[in-house]
C-alpha cells in the first residue's frame, strides 16, 4: 500500500480523494433532496417537515462523525484552518446574510445548484455559474477590496473560534448526540422514507469522510496537505478558472470534489430515470437568479463558505464563525422569503 500511494504521488492522491467524496456526496444529495433553501422556507412557515428533517439528520450525521474523529484523536483541532486561523465575525454576519437572501432568490443554495445543473436543470446550471464567477472576483478580483474592508470590521483570533474550547470535556459529542436524536424525532414525525433517510445519512457521512480522509492523507505524508471536507464556492471559482486560463487542472481536492458531484448527481439521476432537461420559462421568470446569483457568490466568499461549505463542513468541527454565517444564512432566508411573499399578496 504504501508503495503504491508513493507512486500515486500527494497531487494525485488530493484529487482521487476529492472525486470520491464528490461522487458520494452527489449521489446522496440528489437523492435525499438535501437542500438548505427548502429546509428554511419550511422553517420560517412554522413548519418542521420533510426538507427540515433532511436537513437535520444530514448536519447531525455529519457533526456526529465529525466529533467522534476528534473524540478518537484521528482528527485533530490544530490542523484545521477553520479552528485555527483568523476569522471574521463581520464576514460571517454580513455574507450569511446575503447568502441566504442569495439562495432564496435563486431557488437553491451553490451545493444544490451544481447538483440540480448535473440533472439538466439549465436555470441551475446558469445560476451556478454566475455565482462562480462573483465568488471569483470576489477573492481575488475587482471585489475582493470590498470583500476585505468588510472581512476587516470584526476579526478574531484562532485561539476563539473553536466553540469546543467554551464547553466541558465530552460536551460537543453528547450535544451531536442530543442533535441527531432530534433530527431522529422529526424524521419520524414526518414518515420520511427508507430510501431518503439513507440518502441523507449518507450525505452527512460524505463530510465526514472529507474530514476523515484528508486528515489520514495528511498524517504520513511528507509534504503539507490541508485537511479540509466539502465545500463548493471556492473550489468551484477555482475549478472554473483553471479551465478558463490554465491547459490542465491543478491537482487539489477542490478540483476533484467538484465534477465528483456532478458526476455522481448526473449518474444518479440518469439511474433513477429524473435527468430532464429545465430551461428558464415565464413562470420561472429570470430576474430573480440574476439578483440572487451575485448576492451567493459574493455572500459566500464573505461568510467562508457556502451553505454546505461554512453551514455543515465548518458547523461540524464546531467553528464560530461557521457557526454564525449558518444562523445569518438563516436569517437572510427568512426575510427574504418573507419580502417576498409580502410582495405576491
Amino acid at each position: 500500500m504504501t508503495d503504491f500511494l508513493e507512486q500515486l504521488g500527494d497531487d494525485n492522491l488530493l484529487i482521487l480523494t476529492g472525486v470520491i467524496v464528490g461522487l458520494l456526496f452527489g449521489v446522496a444529495a440528489q437523492q435525499s433532496r438535501f437542500c438548505l433553501r427548502a429546509a428554511t422556507i419550511e422553517f420560517w412557515h412554522a413548519h418542521l417537515g420533510p426538507k427540515v428533517a433532511v436537513w437535520l439528520l444530514v448536519f447531525s450525521t455529519a457533526l456526529v462523525l465529525t466529533q467522534l474523529q476528534f473524540s478518537l484523536g484521528t482528527l485533530s483541532p490544530d490542523s484545521i484552518r477553520q479552528l485555527t486561523g483568523t476569522g471574521s465575525l463581520s464576514g460571517a454576519i454580513v455574507g450569511g446574510l446575503m447568502f441566504g437572501a442569495g439562495m432564496i432568490l435563486a431557488r437553491g443554495c451553490a451545493s444544490r445548484l451544481l447538483v440540480l445543473s448535473a440533472t439538466g436543470n439549465m436555470r441551475a446550471l446558469t445560476t451556478g455559474l454566475i455565482v462562480t464567477i462573483i465568488a471569483q472576483a470576489a477573492y481575488t478580483g475587482i471585489l475582493s477590496p470590498l470583500r476585505e474592508w468588510i472581512t476587516a470590521w470584526w476579526l478574531i483570533s484562532g485561539n476563539v473560534r473553536n466553540l469546543a474550547f467554551y464547553l466541558p470535556n465530552g460536551a460537543p459529542f453528547l450535544v451531536s448526540l442530543l442533535l441527531m436524536a432530534f433530527s431522529i424525532l422529526i424524521t419520524l414525525r414526518n414518515r420520511l422514507s427508507t430510501k431518503v433517510i439513507g440518502y441523507s445519512l449518507l450525505t452527512g457521512c460524505s463530510i465526514a469522510l472529507g474530514w476523515l480522509m484528508t486528515s489520514w492523507h495528511a498524517s504520513w505524508s511528507y509534504e503539507i496537505v490541508k485537511i479540509q471536507s466539502v465545500t463548493f464556492t471556492g473550489p468551484s471559482a477555482d475549478t472554473l478558472m483553471a479551465v478558463i486560463t490554465s491547459p490542465s487542472l491543478p491537482l487539489n481536492f477542490g478540483t476533484g470534489l467538484v465534477p465528483g458531484v456532478f458526476l455522481g448527481s448526473m449518474l444518479a439521476s440518469l439511474v433513477t430515470k429524473e435527468f430532464q432537461l429545465e430551461a428558464f420559462t415565464a413562470d420561472t421568470g429570470m430576474i430573480r437568479y440574476l439578483i440572487g446569483a451575485p448576492l451567493m457568490g459574493f455572500g459566500g466568499m464573505l461568510a467562508g463558505g457556502c451553505a454546505v461549505g461554512a453551514g455543515v463542513t465548518g458547523g461540524a468541527v464546531l467553528s464560530l464563525t461557521s457557526w454564525t454565517a449558518l444562523l445569518f444564512m438563516w436569517l437572510g432566508a427568512g426575510m427574504t422569503d418573507r419580502l417576498i411573499m409580502r410582495t405576491q399578496t
